[in-house]
């Protein structure tokens, strides 16, 4: 199970992006070169996302492991990842505060987030740590942008 983020905007952005190829990997979606996947996976071919032109509406998208719940309960941000609309956060802009205190605290205190690390190894500190960075990144680029989550 796993904690899908996305930000959208209303009107189509420009885009140009090269044909992507994501695996699973520590408890999140990662998008790898064509080398690495070969490394990876040799004769096999990978499912390749391809974002036209001018159609995304979506403008970032990210994906993290449940296992990290605790985690993120613990930094004080569960509830602006994984639920934002329970606390009335419904834009990007909204969530920059959370954010930013959330990855203060765990950037304050690793040792005291580390303990949290799942057993079974599927996410880490440094996971929860570059998913709720990348997302304060998107969230800053597109403030506008309305929030959607599944789990």
């Amino acid at each position: 199970m796993s904690l899908n983020v996305y930000l959208t905007v209303e009107e189509p952005v420009d885009v140009n992006t090269e044909p992507a190829i994501y695996i699973r990997a520590g408890g999140r979606n990662v998008r790898v070169t064509r080398a690495v996947w070969d490394a990876l996976r040799p004769g096999r071919e990978p499912v390749v996302a391809i974002h036209e032109r001018g159609s995304l509406q979506c403008v970032y998208s990210g994906n993290i492991t449940h296992n990290l719940s605790r985690m993120a309960r613990e930094a004080g941000i569960y509830n602006a990842l994984w639920r934002p609309e329970e606390i009335g956060i419904a834009t990007a802009n909204q969530l920059i505060d959370p954010l930013v205190n959330g990855l203060n605290r765990l950037r304050n205190a690793p040792a005291r987030f580390q303990q949290f690390n799942p057993a079974s190894g599927w996410g880490s500190y440094d996971v929860l740590v570059g998913f709720a960075a990348e997302y304060l990144e998107a969230c800053v680029s597109y403030p506008d942008a309305a929030i959607r989550t599944s789990r």
